[in-house]
């Protein structure tokens, strides 16, 4: 009989003769599926983050001091004449008080909010402004039938989403404000991720009152203004941290109240006229304090980044070359693509990724650990047979092999499984949740109930007789099937991933294949890990004392 002969035949003969090791290739297969499950769900919700993190800010920021940056509307051009610009929008970020319209009576609620003042229009072609704006009539009946009767949305004129891309309360013509969904208090996040006005506080249409405090481009602080706006609209980025704290106005009344619009430049070294005024000798131009740039289809973050600063080193050349061009260009601008931007969001996210990868890993020692476990109990049990193989020829590598193949069989056969299970669980991973969610139906928990009443006669037959193992079981599985039936009886729907609480309306169903390919590879070295050791005593058993002894 050739090497890889009997090498084959006693492998097959050990994984089917045994049930013991269908049960490490089950334990293998759990801890393969627990490790691509839980990374893969981290890896959507991380994709999800960067996703929402990107449409809100585009490709590339260019951020000044709060002094802001002159000629914006000139580098703006300039940008969009770069064949890797999809768009371009200057902003305002600064930071703010909103005095709320509630509660009732003169105490209104303050809350710290961070005003960007937009372009609406240039903003919607580098962010995702247009499809956040989360109030707006339903697209047609269909949409409408999948609301709640008492959804605000089912009655709301189209005039609203209008305004909201606008900026502008078309029924008076004034400018408006657009708040992040969760800047108020009266929006109540429901379980199927939708909102609903709480006390009777539905926003669009109410007034509001912001506060900021101008700083002049030498950085002191002026005395605060304040101005009143409609709400228009409201907006969910998907990004918490944002729709908290984020308010949206227009970038000329952002400008006004900053006192970052255009306005006259005077000589201060000549001298005033008889009512004290100084000559004007020219216009200081508006100013901005950022600049959103969005990637064509096909360009990298990185390669628009280098793009944008070679540009902008141009730009500003240029104007400081021109006497005409009074307003100085800062010294200083921050280039930065999205993901530099965001890294305060992401890299929490991508740490946190990576440790539970590795805390879930850790769980191959337990795969090791039980193969070996395994293995040498059969090695045990086999000595004989081994000494048998040793005394017509067999050597020590040939033995080494047949148990190293039988690790290797159970790791790849584990893996295998693992994966298949883990990519099951992860597709239909929100039909699971929905059904823990809701209540067990009873047809269910009854049949539970039977089964372990079977066991249960089982388990009293098993008495008669007076085996003790079968007593063992049989009362294991009539205990296990009865808790069962009664936590699915007493279950009324335990919502794991709340909507109302976490944010995102769904769980990631998407497998990280990258992830789930070397968690399989994983899983297989670390099986023929744990069939190393029995397998080499197996390979140093001397066939005259096994024979002897055997």
């Amino acid at each position: 009989m050739g090497h890889s002969v009997y090498a084959a035949l006693l492998s097959n003969r050990y994984l089917t003769s045994r049930l013991i090791p269908f049960i490490a290739i089950a334990a293998v297969a759990l801890c393969v599926a627990l490790v691509v499950t839980v990374v893969s769900v981290m890896t959507g919700f991380l994709n999800m983050l960067k996703d929402s993190g990107r449409l809100v800010v585009g490709d590339v920021i260019v951020s000044s001091g709060i002094g802001g940056m002159p000629y914006s509307d000139e580098f703006v051009a300039d940008l969009k004449g770069l064949p890797s610009v999809q768009g371009a929008t200057p902003l305002i970020d600064t930071i703010g008080m909103l005095r709320m319209p509630y509660p009732s009576g003169n105490q209104k609620e303050i809350v710290h909010v961070q005003v960007w003042a937009v372009d609406p229009l240039s903003f919607a072609t580098v962010t995702d402004y247009a499809q956040d704006l989360y109030w707006r009539p339903p697209a047609d009946a269909a949409a409408a039938a999948t609301m709640s009767p008492d959804d605000p949305r089912r009655s709301l004129s189209p005039s609203i989403l209008q305004d909201g891309l606008t900026l502008t309360q078309s029924r008076t013509g004034t400018p408006g404000i657009t708040l992040g969904m969760h800047v108020s208090v009266g929006n109540a996040r429901q379980r199927d991720g939708s909102y609903l006005p709480r006390y009777n506080w539905f926003m669009p249409g109410m007034d509001v009152t912001l506060t900021v405090v101008p700083i002049s481009g030498s950085g002191t602080l002026s005395q605060p203004r304040e101005h009143t706006f409609p709400i228009v609209n409201e907006l969910q980025t998907g990004i918490y941290e944002i729709d908290k704290n984020r308010i949206y106005i227009p970038l000329k009344e952002g400008q006004r109240l900053l006192r970052m619009d255009d306005a006259p430049l005077f000589d201060l070294n000549a001298e005033p006229d008889a009512e004290g005024n100084y000559p004007i000798i020219g216009k200081a131009p508006s100013r901005v304090t950022k600049i959103l740039v969005r990637a064509r289809a096909g360009t990298n973050a990185n390669d628009l980044r280098e793009a944008v600063d070679a540009r902008y080193a141009d730009f500003s050349s240029r104007i400081k070359a021109d006497p005409t061009r009074r307003a100085k260009m800062p010294e200083f601008v921050s280039i930065l693509t999205w993901e530099q931007q965001l890294r305060d969001l992401i890299t929490p996210v991508e740490k946190e990724r990576e440790m539970m990868r590795v805390l879930f890993s850790l769980i191959y020692l337990v795969c090791a650990g039980l193969i070996l476990s395994i293995f040498w109990a059969i090695v045990v049990e086999k000595t004989r047979d081994i000494g048998i193989l040793r005394s017509i020829g067999a050597s020590r590598g040939g033995v080494l092999w047949i148990f190293l193949r039988y690790g290797l069989i159970i790791g790849v056969t584990g893996s295998c499984l693992g994966v298949l299970l883990a990519w099951g669980v992860i597709r239909n991973i929100n039909a699971i949740h929905e059904a823990i969610g809701s209540d067990a139906p009873p047809a269910i928990w009854i049949g539970t109930f039977v089964f372990a009443g079977g066991c249960a006669v089982g388990l009293g037959r098993a008495i008669w007789i007076g085996r003790l193992l079968s007593i063992l079981l049989w009362l294991l599985g009539t205990s296990v099937l009865t808790l069962i039936a009664t936590a699915l009886a007493l279950h009324h729907g335990t919502l794991i991933w709340d909507p109302s609480v976490y944010y995102f309306t769904i769980v990631p169903d998407q497998v990280d294949w990258t992830t789930a390919w070397t968690t399989a590879l994983g899983g297989v070295l670390f099986s023929v890990i744990g069939a190393a050791i029995p397998a080499a005593k197996a390979a140093d058993i001397d066939p005259v004392e096994a024979l002897r002894y055997g």
